[in-house]
């Protein structure tokens, strides 16, 4: 009865909610970023959006902060990819500023591309050398001063929770820029909306941010063994692995 009663709720009320919201959402990063400040106008928005979004799918978020984090310094984010609320959950509940590393593809976006290129956000251009340099110029420009980035390196959402091999991108990013790779564990979201599934439950999700590693004096010999270190500190925070 319980998941009847929450179908119905996610159909009638959730979805109208969560379109509604992210209309108000962009609209605001636009206005806002276009006669203000983006580093306020691109993240602050989203971080309402965010809880708001979490709220009204009934969820239950824990957060595990870590007091060894500094908001004036810059970091790399690397978070296990579990589900289509991830991004709801960076961006309510992150609490640092931080911008995305974006496909291209999503620059064509309806109102959602036109306000991710006013708040600020790194496409990344991978199609020639001279792309790739300006997006290493554009990310390096943007993640400093305080401003972070998230990746997902796995690349794609788990069906079940369990992590897959990481990719070495933004790996690769942080070494470059010299910046503190910060290993987060996203565990439960994969149970909200499961991938083909349309149907969502409301379930309880936990965000574990692990001590910072910092990647000056790394080499990218050392990159397999960072790459390992860091999916088995993030595996170490799923409920699965205790």
């Amino acid at each position: 009865m319980k998941k009847v009663v929450y179908l119905v709720y996610q159909w009638v009320i959730f979805v109208p909610l969560l379109i509604l919201a992210t209309i108000w959402c962009t609209l605001t990063i636009i206005i806002g970023s276009t006669l203000g400040n983006n580093k306020f106008w691109g993240y602050y928005p989203g971080v309402i959006w965010g809880r708001f979004v979490c709220a009204a799918a009934l969820l239950r978020i824990k957060v595990k902060r870590n007091p060894l984090l500094d908001k004036k310094q810059s970091y790399v984010f690397v978070a296990n990819h579990q589900g289509a609320f991830d991004i709801f959950l960076v961006y309510g509940y992150l609490g640092h500023n931080f911008k995305w590393l974006m496909k291209q593809a999503l620059r064509k976006m309806p109102l959602v591309g036109f306000a991710s290129k006013k708040a600020g956000h790194v496409f990344v251009d991978q199609s020639s050398r001279k792309g790739i340099v300006e997006t290493m110029r554009q990310t390096r420009d943007t993640l400093r001063d305080g401003m972070s980035t998230v990746v997902f390196p796995e690349g794609h959402r788990t069906p079940d929770g369990k992590m897959a091999e990481f990719k070495k991108g933004a790996f690769q990013t942080a070494l470059s820029l010299k910046l503190p790779i910060v290993p987060v564990t996203i565990d439960g979201a994969y149970k909200v909306l499961p991938i083909h599934s349309w149907t969502m439950y409301p379930a309880a999700i936990s965000l574990t941010f692990h001590d910072p590693i910092p990647t000056e004096g790394i080499t990218s010999d050392d990159l397999p063994k960072l790459i390992a270190d860091v999916h088995k500190i993030i595996e170490s925070g799923l409920k699965d692995s205790e």
